[in-house]
């Protein structure tokens, strides 16, 4: 029997199809690994409907297809009760109606169809982005040809802006101090699907690479992939998913963020982040899983308004600093204007204000 996967089930098994879930051929939901339960902070699964599984109830095996073309076989399937409420208070520490993850996992089917998976076919997107998506051995054998010593990874959903930029540079002058000969950044972007209001993948990858030509960041020292997954926006439990990643991918270190896979709470009245900025980081230092890598600690920049630069936050000249916020940079763009010298590279700034230029002219 085959079943045509729907957009979001493909993205999100893309993960596996790349090889971020363990191998080319693996087991999907309810999975063993070496002999094993392997437990996951995020589950990847695939949900069908009541109407799907009575015709696919007693298959020996199930053909995946992606715009009707083969993509995987799923052997001796089994089904599940697709829990979705228990499945997002455990996930997201919420079942707010209005979360966009949630809202997608509600309107999904009502099983779970899991088993052994074999990949006939690496998806291929065609949007001019193949290029940057690499598996994780790819990715392991470019660190190799490249001679690192040392990857670091940076995740990211949003444009690079100095401040950024200005701790994967602190991080790599760290790395060479601690005696590593070629530290490489891992800049890699969350590829996936992600909510209306953040900006398109295909914006930020130009503005990623404004950001190599303008030498921000040394292009000779940095990778610029895509990490195939879509954005959950599940905070703590998302963000061990996050660093589990680059670690199969070779990344020994992690730079995490301040709120990282976080959002605003999804009832606008309340005026808060969904999840607690800094519990992103202190779970991320006592996850299990992560042996073998070395969390980085988000350090907070701001803009410099004496030095006229992003620089770290000083507290002793707290009147120094200026906190530019999305909002703030998003109506500088849609009204033509440019943000203070020193805040992003001109070319990266130039195909932000360009999109959202776009923007205001639909």
């Amino acid at each position: 029997m085959q079943l045509q996967s729907a957009f979001q089930s493909v993205v999100s098994n893309d993960m596996i199809f790349n090889g971020f879930k363990f191998s080319p051929k693996v087991l999907h939901f309810n999975c063993i690994y070496d002999g094993g339960v392997s437990n996951q902070s995020v589950p990847i699964v695939l949900a069908i409907s009541t109407e799907d599984k009575e015709k696919l109830d007693g298959c020996l095996a199930i053909t995946l297809l992606h715009n009707n073309k083969p993509v995987a076989i799923l052997r001796a399937p089994e089904f599940f009760e697709h829990r979705k409420e228990e499945r997002c208070a455990r996930q997201f520490g919420t079942t707010h109606p209005s979360h966009p993850y949630i809202q997608m996992i509600f309107a999904s089917g009502d099983w779970l169809v899991g088993g052994e998976l074999e990949v006939l076919n690496r998806i291929r997107w065609n949007d001019g982005l193949d290029e940057y998506r690499f598996t994780p051995t790819e990715l392991k054998k470019t660190f190799h040809d490249m001679g690192a010593d040392a990857v670091f990874a940076f995740q990211l959903r949003n444009p690079v802006h100095n401040g950024h930029a200005l701790l994967m540079q602190f991080t790599r002058q760290t790395l060479l101090e601690r005696g590593y000969k070629k530290p490489v950044l891992l800049l890699h972007p969350l590829g996936g699907w992600t909510k209306d209001d953040d900006v398109p993948l295909a914006v930020r990858m130009e503005q990623h690479k404004a950001i190599l030509e303008e030498r921000v960041l040394d292009p000779e020292h940095t990778i610029l992939a895509i990490f195939p997954s879509p954005m959950l926006y599940a905070g703590p439990t998302e963000v061990q998913w996050h660093a589990r990643s680059r670690l199969m991918a070779g990344a020994k270190f992690y730079i995490v963020g301040r709120d990282p896979a976080g959002m605003a709470h999804p009832n606008p009245a309340l005026k808060q982040d969904l999840y607690e900025p800094t519990h992103g980081g202190k779970v991320l230092s006592m996850a299990p899983g992560l042996v073998g890598m070395e969390i980085i600690p988000f350090r907070v920049a701001a803009y410099d308004t004496r030095a006229k630069c992003m620089s770290f936050f000083d507290p002793e000249r707290k009147q120094d600093f200026e906190f530019i916020s999305g909002t703030r940079m998003r109506g500088l763009a849609r009204a033509g204007e440019s943000p203070p010298p020193g805040f992003m590279a001109e070319k990266a700034w130039d195909v932000l204000a360009l999109y959202y230029r776009a923007l205001n002219s639909d």
